[in-house]
């Protein structure tokens, strides 16, 4: 309770000078806050009825933090009816209203050394000019709880984070990255020309995926050995894609159900899930955007 709660609370009962006295406060300043009380009764019914507004988005998808949440409830209103992100992270903070975060912290990568030497063409630099130019993937296991593991492999565009390619499977070979980055490959149409960066795993030093990535007409990358921090960005990835889907389970019930979720989660990122890199618009969002921008008029 504030102390100019409390001095109206017993104004009738005490002297409203000896009740100022006593809380340490002016008197003109609690007649200024009692005044503005009709104000901050229609600014709290205001933030009520945003809250309820947050919680509807929450029950869409309960990971989402304040930034999100303020694209979201922007997205298409008219510029004076928009709602600055400060006041949204103030409501949801007041009303319990929070994105998920996960609270263990689980090691997904273990470094191989490498079979053959190839060259660091990122060095920590994620950016892109454009679409289709530089990627990144990496594995990451999925745990399910019968013991075993499924697997993710991924390639995503440094430009729009979006996922272009990606494949699951029970077991770690060259098949698996291969596979995800063919996808890629039919996704785009053509990867001639493009740096593919990752991080020293077996997979990736492999004489057949770099036999497919000359097929495909793409330039390997990669980091130092034992360093995650030169691959961040699929790291990153991985994290937040087990961190959402899983939440606070540590494994998946089974196999179906676990590629069911992911391919669910995998869609909605590329698609719908806003993204900070992308002005807070979904990766697919906003390489239409850009290339609608970019495009020559007629």
């Amino acid at each position: 309770m504030s102390r100019f709660q409390f001095v109206a609370d017993h104004q009738h009962a005490f002297e409203v000078k000896r009740l100022c006295q006593l809380v340490e406060v002016c008197r003109s300043s609690f007649y200024a806050w009692q005044d503005a009380g009709p104000a901050r009764a229609a600014r709290a019914a205001r933030d009520a009825e945003l809250a309820e507004r947050i919680r509807d988005l929450h029950e869409d998808d309960n990971t989402i933090g304040a930034p999100r949440v303020t694209a979201e409830l922007n997205d298409g209103t008219p510029t004076g009816e928009r709602v600055n992100h400060k006041r949204v992270a103030r409501v949801m903070r007041e009303h319990g209203i929070r994105g998920y975060r996960r609270r263990r912290r689980v090691v997904t990568t273990v470094p191989e050394p490498a079979d053959q030497k190839v060259p660091d063409l990122l060095k920590r630099d994620f950016t892109a000019d454009e679409p289709n130019c530089r990627y990144v993937g990496d594995i990451t296991y999925l745990p399910l709880a019968d013991g075993s593991n499924l697997y993710l492999a991924t390639v995503i565009d440094c430009y729009s984070r979006r996922l272009v390619g990606w494949s699951i499977a029970n077991h770690m070979r060259t098949e698996l990255i291969g596979d995800a980055l063919t996808d890629a490959a039919a996704t785009r149409g053509s990867l001639a020309g493009a740096i593919f960066h990752s991080d020293h795993g077996s997979q990736y030093t492999s004489r057949d995926f770099a036999s497919l990535c000359y097929t495909l007409g793409v330039t390997q990358s990669m980091g130092a050995v034992g360093t995650s921090a030169d691959n961040s960005l699929a790291e990153s990835f991985n994290a937040t894609a087990k961190r959402e889907v899983l939440q606070d389970e540590n494994v998946w019930p089974d196999e179906i159900t676990c590629r069911r979720e992911l391919f669910r989660w995998l869609t909605r990122y590329n698609t719908k899930r806003r993204h900070s890199w992308c002005g807070y618009r979904s990766p697919v969002d906003y390489e239409n955007d850009n290339a609608a921008m970019l495009r020559p008029a007629a």
